[in-house]
Parts: structure tokens; sequence; C-alpha cells
């Protein structure tokens, strides 16, 4: 039996049509016909304001929401993060299908990259996007960049980068992905959605209805994906927790793990110069999220294992949150001087004191590739001028299972090493193909810290040394990774709470949820 043709309603740009072609390309192998009617609306109209100025007014969704309403058409199709938190009486999200890639992506002019610094940009690069979130971190990774506002849809905003108004624009992958651009003439840096936290919905499709139409609800459930719509919906509730419309900062990014259990990252801050609070929780419930955002903790007496840097993460975020930080590390090192580096084809350093104990034979690292253990030490060697062509992420059993996949088979790998190293990695490489000298010596300290409530370990050479000198008074523990974390169950530490990443970023994100 025939049924009627479905009215799709979309916004008319390349990336609204090409949404409102796959849901119609999906109801067609369900077996019914549809057709798409464009509606523009105030946000297509007005290209002088700034998305934090417009976004969660409905400036682009009302008009859609308005001929949904009055039955012009039958169904809307948004990008979900443009939909207010709160429907309008009547409507309904009668679908989410497959949600797309979620993250953010930075593109850059290839006059303007500098793989050794953070985000691969050049220093006081002007960078094009017209959001208050990705303002306010790109300014928090980077405070040098020069924001300039940019509009226009997704093809405009790349042919302004081509025109050179920009060194560098921020863009979702979602689009790009699915409009398929040609970015072959720029250097494409995906900002990781756990660090660079992208709106709540991110690479969703919201699938809006009349509350009433049966008949759709029942069609739509079969293009309904329920991972993607408990995740978006997630994220949406922090936001309509925190105020709905709100204009501040504020990025969510949830997800579940192949056990479902879920993780979710926040970001928010009430300007856009305004250092972030961020947080990353295991909680299954949206309330404690929001309450973490709303509430003004009085200020904690933190002790990190670690000598930051100036322009430390780790203090930025943690002092702008009016904590109070001790930095000091627990163990030093001691350079045993090597006078040439060894021929070789590869160098792996597992720590920045590994990096450092060689630096002085750096102008021999340009024809090596590079390999780093973990965020934090990839970042440190960055910023002392050298690529790094391997980043190890995860336990160190995985960093040795991935590493071990690249050396070509006459490939050496050199490690210089701690006399205390424990040389997981080194471990799965066959004998021909590694050279491991000590470098350096690992000296263990003994300072008084106690009178901290929290806890930041960054190393297992740290752990011993700390506790060598100080007794566990049930302090909240962070650790930056699986050894680090071991290391401490020695120690008599039953519960500490494991960073994302080994980054200060993901130490301060672990922080800050405990406090």
């Amino acid at each position: 039996m025939a049924t009627k043709k479905v009215i799709i309603g979309s916004r008319g740009s390349d990336l609204a049509l090409w949404q409102a072609n796959y849901v119609k390309d999906q109801l067609a192998q369900l077996g019914h016909s549809s057709e798409i009617k464009i509606i523009q609306t105030k946000g297509d109209q007005i290209q002088h304001l700034s998305f934090d100025k417009i976004e969660g007014k409905g400036f682009f969704t009302k008009e859609i929401e308005n001929s949904l309403l009055g039955e012009e058409i039958d169904l809307a199709v948004h990008s979900l993060k443009d939909l207010e938190t709160d429907q309008p009486k009547g409507l309904c999200i009668g679908a989410v299908p497959p949600r797309e890639d979620p993250s953010d992506c930075l593109l850059i002019n290839l006059i303007a990259v500098d793989t050794t610094k953070s985000l691969s940009i050049n220093k006081k690069a002007i960078v094009g996007t017209s959001s208050a979130r990705r303002k306010n971190q790109l300014l928090l990774f980077r405070e040098d960049l020069k924001i300039k506002d940019l509009r226009g849809n997704v093809p405009t905003r790349v042919q302004k980068l081509r025109n050179g108004d920009y060194d560098a624009i921020v863009l979702a992958k979602a689009g790009l992905n699915r409009l398929n651009v040609d970015l072959s003439e720029f250097h494409v840096f995906d900002l990781n959605p756990v660090r660079f936290i992208p709106a709540p919905a991110q690479g969703a499709l919201g699938l809006q209805i009349r509350e009433n139409d049966v008949f759709l609800k029942d069609l739509l459930a079969k293009l309904n994906d329920p991972q993607a719509l408990e995740s978006v919906t997630f994220e949406r509730s922090i936001l309509n927790g925190i105020g709905g419309g709100c204009h501040s900062p504020f990025g969510a990014f949830s997800k579940l793990d192949n056990k479902g259990n879920r993780t979710t990252w926040v970001t928010y801050a009430k300007e856009v110069e305004h250092t972030p609070l961020r947080m990353v929780s295991k909680q299954n419930d949206v309330h404690p999220i929001v309450e973490f955002v709303k509430r003004t903790n009085p200020s904690k007496k933190v002790w990190i294992s670690r000598d930051l840097e100036g322009d430390s993460i780790f203090k930025k975020i943690v002092h702008a949150a009016r904590h109070e930080i001790t930095a000091k590390s627990c163990i030093s090192k001691e350079i045993l001087k090597l006078n040439v580096l060894p021929s070789c084809d590869w160098l792996f350093f597992n720590s920045a004191f590994s990096f450092d104990s060689i630096q002085h034979l750096k102008n021999d690292f340009k024809t090596k590739k590079v390999a780093a253990f973990g965020i934090a030490t990839a970042n440190y060697i960055k910023k002392n001028g050298i690529k790094v062509d391997f980043i190890g992420k995860g336990t160190p059993e995985k960093v040795a299972q991935d590493f071990k996949l690249l050396p070509q088979k006459s490939e050496i790998v050199f490690f210089p090493s701690s006399n205390r190293s424990i040389g997981t990695v080194a471990s799965s490489l066959k004998e021909e193909n590694k050279l491991i000298e000590t470098t350096y010596n690992t000296v263990l300290l003994q300072h008084d810290l106690e009178g901290h409530s929290y806890l930041v370990f960054t190393s297992p050479s740290n752990v011993e040394a700390y506790f060598s000198a100080n007794n566990y008074c049930g302090e909240k523990v962070v650790s930056i990774g699986p050894s680090t974390t071991t290391a401490l169950k020695r120690s008599g530490v039953d519960k500490a709470h494991e960073a994302y990443e080994s980054s200060e970023l993901a130490l301060a994100d672990t922080l800050l949820s405990l406090i």
C-alpha cells in the first residue's frame, strides 16, 4: 500500500542539504519516498555576528521548527548541536542516526605550519573561528594566537583560508567528512575531542518531528542509533543543567567504552579570555557534573611530583581554579655525558629526563626518526624544536606493541635510558634492532611534603622517593599512567585515580574532578 510522501525541511547550505539527502536516501531504503524543502533561517541571513552571539537562540532552527508546527513539512533535519536543549511544545527528536566524528579540526596553510609547537602552528598565527568555545580552548593551549571571526558555510570558510585571510581555521570534522572536502593543500591537525572538547552533540543529526506523528515515530526508530542518542542526550543534559542556551564557552563530550562504562569531558568558562574549568567524569548521572560546573570550591593544597615550567598547562588550569600548587620533584637526574650519538635510525625517549640526557647532541637528531612515550614527553621534545614521529599512548605493553611495528627490518632504535628504567618497549624488539645505553642516573630525593590534600604522581621513581620520606594519610591521589599506578599500589595506595593519558592536561582534568 502506498504511503504519503515525507516532506523534509532543511537549510540550503551544502552541508545541510547533504544531511537532508542522507535522510532521504535512508527513507528510500525503507521504501518511503520523500522530497526536500529548503527553508532559510535567521542564522543564514545574519552573517555579521559571531556564533557566541547567536547560538542557542534558535537562529538556525526556528523557521524550520515553525514550518514543522504549521505542518508545511513533516520532518526537519538539523545538526543536533544547533537545536536548543528544550524542545518547542509539540515537537520531539524522532531519531539520532549514527554519529559522525565529533572532533574539531585545525586546517593550516602550509606556510604557517610549525610542528614543534602546540597545535602545529606558527607563533602569533591568525586563526579563524566565531565559536566562543573554540576561541577559549585555542587560547588555553596557545595564548599567543590571534583569533579572528569566521562565518559562512564550509566551502566559503575553506576558500577564505585558501585566499590567505587566515593562517588557520577551525572546522568540525563531521562537516569536512560529509562533504568530502579536498584538504590536500593544507596541513590537517585533528583536535582530539578529549583534549579540545567539542560542542554537545557535535557530529550528530537530530531528526525532529511533531510529537503526535505516530507514523514517523515508528519509521524513524529504524534510523536511530541508541548509543549515539544516549551519548548526545547526556551531553545536552549537562548544557541544559548549566543554562541551556548559555553563550559562555562550553563543551561536553561523552562516550561509552566496549564494556558500557561512560566517560565525559567538560570545559566551561564565563568569558572567552578566562582559563576554563575542566573535568573528566565517570558518572552516569549528569547532576554531579552540573554541580561541578556551578560550584565554587575553597582552595586546596596540591602537590605534583614535577618542577613545572612557566607555561605549564597543569599550573594554568589548577591555579585558575584557585588551588595552591607545590611543584617539587622527588627525583633528579645525573647526566652521564655521551660524546657521540650511536649509529641508529630511531631515537626512543621514555621521559623528559631521557631527552635531556642527550639533548646536547640534538643537531644529530635531524636525520633520525623520533619516538616518545606519552604526550607529555612528546610535547617536551617538540618545545625543544624536534619533530616527533611516534607518540606512544596507553600502557607500556600497548606502547611496545604499537611501536615495534614501525622500525623496518634493518633499522636500529636507540634508547637513552636511566639506571632505573624498566625497559618494556625495548624488550619488545629483537637484539639486533636496539641499542640501550644508560645516559643518566635517576637519583631519589627525600622531601618532607606532608600537609597536602591532593597528591599527583608523574613517575614510579617519584612514588618510591615520596613514600621513603612521607606517610600516606588518606590523601586523594592522581597517577599519570599504569606503571605509576602499579608503583602506588605497591606503596599501599589502593585507590589512585589514573589520568586518561600521560599529559599535564589529563592530570589537571583528573585532579579537578576530585576536588
